[in-house]
Formats: structure tokens, C-alpha cells, sequence
């Protein structure tokens, strides 16, 4: 949301990010459904949102399964102190899945503080 929130202090460092940056990203589907739900507070905000999901060709990932919901769930249960949403749950199991821990977030709390199953920490790329 940093990303098309000038106001936000991570605006110009996740803009400076996004717009250098050449690889592929993924997201879930609970993201994107989250991200929604937040930038509609903002005039043209969920179009904005969307034209940055076509026009950067991310890949997202299926995360409502009920296998998926499960193992989210669980998840959620093991960081409730913390605490982690489900949206961050998926983001956790994707990169279980893809092995890819690199993380462009300014929730550094919980990113801080959340592991792979293998136990692999995530890299926040804005805090680098």
C-alpha cells in the first residue's frame, strides 16, 4: 500500500524498489483481497492497485483450499502473540512452497519474527 500512498513513509523507498526492480514477484489471492479492502479508502485506489498487479505481472497464488485455510489457521494459532493475519499466513506458506523468503514489506514485526517450517527467516527488502 506504501506504494501508492505518497503520504506513507515507505512511499519513496517502496517506489524506488518497485520501479528498479526486474525479477518476478508472487503474492495469494488473501492479499490481494486485503490490499483491496485498504486502498479503497483512497479515490482511485483499487484501480491503481489493480493496474500495478497487471501491469508487473505478478503471480498469484491460490491460498483458500481448505488443505490451505487449515494450514493457515495453524499458523495464525503459533504467532497469535505476535499477531498474523491470514493474509500473512498465505505469504508464509507461499514462500514455503517457492522457497523465495525475500519479502517487499514495511511489516517488519511480524516478518521479523516469522519462519518457514525449515525454520528460514525472511529478508525484509526495504529494510536493506
Amino acid at each position: 500500500m506504501a506504494y501508492l500512498d505518497r503520504r506513507d513513509p515507505a512511499h519513496e523507498q517502496a517506489a524506488e524498489f518497485l520501479d528498479d526492480f526486474k525479477g518476478m514477484m508472487g503474492t495469494t489471492g488473501a492479499v490481494v483481497s486485503e490490499v483491496m479492502y485498504f486502498v479503497s479508502e483512497f479515490r482511485n485506489g483499487p484501480l491503481a492497485f489493480a493496474q500495478l498487479l497487471v501491469d508487473s505481472g505478478i503471480h498469484v497464488a491460490e491460498c483458500a483450499r481448505p488443505d490451505q485455510v487449515m494450514s493457515a489457521a495453524k499458523l495464525m494459532t503459533r504467532y497469535a502473540d505476535t499477531p498474523m493475519d491470514f493474509a500473512d499466513a498465505t505469504l508464509v506458506q507461499l514462500a514455503e512452497e517457492t522457497g523465495v523468503t525475500d519479502i517487499l514489506t514495511t511489516d517488519r514485526r511480524g516478518f521479523a519474527t516469522y519462519r518457514t517450517q525449515k525454520g528460514k527467516a525472511f529478508r525484509l527488502v526495504l529494510a536493506s
